[in-house]
């Protein structure tokens, strides 16, 4: 008995960047493609995440420069006035709305896929699964296709505080359409979402407070918390560490939200107008019947897939956060064209991180490519490393704001540079360089002596390489 005859070359749940990544490559292969979205088209990044955060992060790092503006440079007077909320949040929203209609929507109909907007669900069996479609009008449709792309993403995790659910707590989706800038935070959490959070509501003229439960992004290197911890002082904000939230509370006579946490073996008590969860992000799985199809998950939701982002159902990919891999729109985009390569052209290739760039983006930002120091010790490698502070760095000085360091990490063997590590203004351009510099394998000996334009801040890659064999102190500003 032969197979039915798909409907669909290829059906995607979900509509970010994973999904339109996949959709866009398999239609110019000549695929039929179906996306699914049961909520808003464009997914995280261009709704609720990279987009609408890094404007109000740009909107909030101009007030902040205004404010500090007099002090850094002599000469210059600035002020700031209060925040118009609901105008910042006005204007996020429209660039929103464009970004999804010029690089989103639009670009379906210029490519030719079809759109259903309703929610799917899988069924049929694991040899033969296929979609059920429920649209808004309570209209099904039953779809079958040659291969399933499953796209859904991830969305704020909160974890099982006592209380917690009894407040209006935010995450970083509520967060950004606050109305208002809250007279004092608190932020339950310490990596990148909290990181940026805490700064941004800072910068419009919020008290912050952040609980953390060891230190500030704790995945990189301790020279990038202990900056961080400096520069958050710096504006007022203040850290806690190693503090475990055991429960929230609202005061009924102030209305302020209370939290109790566990700090060195003692209790202590927080208050503030709000409070931000920022915990991290769970996959987005519930609810599609993977089981059923015989796909195979994980104990945080996430589907497993092997180094394809093949499931354990044979026609089943899955792209982006909801394989549970690292939560960035490039690794997704990454993702979806080579799901799409692998199943449609058998290319086999399989996903490598060995080189993925990461950033936070507070000012400074926090950026890094490669190995933390600690990594690589557990990997083998014998390390050598060098941290520069940025009061060598020419271009940071001439920016009157010498707050952190770019830190290389070498084999001590080959001098190959296996990590590199920045706190600084445009960090994010200095992990980029650093992917070309550790896919190439290049040594410190080799960057110590290649070209690099003069008052750049990726100079200061240079000047840490140069480091490893000269007292970069006795350098003039602009030798090479």
């Amino acid at each position: 008995m032969s197979e039915p005859t798909p409907d669909f070359d290829l059906a995607v749940i979900g509509s970010g960047g994973a999904a339109f990544a996949a959709a866009i490559r398999a239609t110019n292969l000549g695929k039929r493609v179906l996306m699914i979205e049961r909520s808003t088209v464009g997914g995280t990044c261009v709704n609720t995440g990279c987009i609408p955060s890094k404007a109000l992060l740009a909107a909030a790092e101009a007030r902040h420069v205004a404010l500090d503006a007099s002090g850094r440079f002599p000469g210059i007077s600035t002020s700031a006035g209060e925040v118009d909320m609901a105008g910042l949040i006005g204007g996020k929203r429209f660039l929103v709305e464009t970004m999804r209609s010029d690089k989103y929507v639009d670009l379906i109909a210029d490519y030719g896929w079809e759109l259903r907007q309703g929610n799917a669900v899988f069924a049929g069996t694991q040899d033969d699964p296929v979609l059920e479609i429920t649209g808004g009008d309570g209209a099904r449709e039953s779809v079958r296709a040659a291969h399933y792309l499953v796209a859904t993403g991830s969305a704020p995790w909160v974890p099982p505080i006592e209380g917690l659910a009894d407040t209006e707590y935010l995450t970083s989706t509520t967060a950004m359409e606050l109305q208002e800038v809250p007279e004092s935070l608190l932020v339950i959490g310490g990596g990148y979402v909290a990181l940026e959070q805490a700064q941004l509501f800072a910068r419009l003229g919020s008290k912050v407070t952040i609980l953390v439960r060891s230190r500030l992004a704790s995945a990189e290197e301790p020279e990038a918390s202990r900056a961080l911890m400096g520069i958050f002082a710096d504006e007022g904000i203040r850290v806690v560490r190693r503090a475990a939230v055991s429960s929230v509370r609202t005061d009924p006579a102030t209305g302020e939200i209370i939290a109790t946490a566990t700090i060195s073996g003692g209790q202590e008590e927080f208050r503030a107008t709000r409070v931000l969860v920022a915990t991290g992000r769970r996959p987005v799985t519930e609810g599609l019947n993977l089981s059923g199809v015989g796909v195979k998950t994980g104990d945080g939701g996430e589907i497993l897939v092997d180094n394809q982002l093949g499931s354990s159902n044979g026609r089943i990919w899955a792209a982006g956060d909801v394989t549970g891999h690292r939560e960035f729109v490039y690794v997704a985009a990454s993702h979806g064209s080579l799901m799409v390569e692998n199943a449609f052209n058998n290319a086999g290739r399989e996903v490598d991180y060995r080189h993925l760039p990461r950033v936070t983006f507070t000012s400074p930002a926090l950026a890094a490519v490669g190995m933390t120091d600690k990594e690589a010790n557990e990997a083998g490698i014998r390390c050598e490393c060098r941290v520069l502070p940025l009061e060598y760095v020419p271009r940071a000085l001439v920016n009157r704001d010498t707050r952190g360091f770019i830190k290389i990490v070498a084999d001590a063997e080959t001098r190959r540079i296996v990590g590199i590590t920045a706190v600084a203004k445009d960090a994010g351009d200095l992990a980029a360089a650093g992917v070309y510099i550790l896919e190439a394998g290049m040594t410190v000996d080799q960057v110590a002596n290649l070209w690099s334009p003069y008052l750049t801040m990726a100079e200061g890659i240079k000047i840490a390489a140069q480091s490893y064999t000269t007292d970069v102190s006795k350098l003039s500003c602009c030798a090479s």
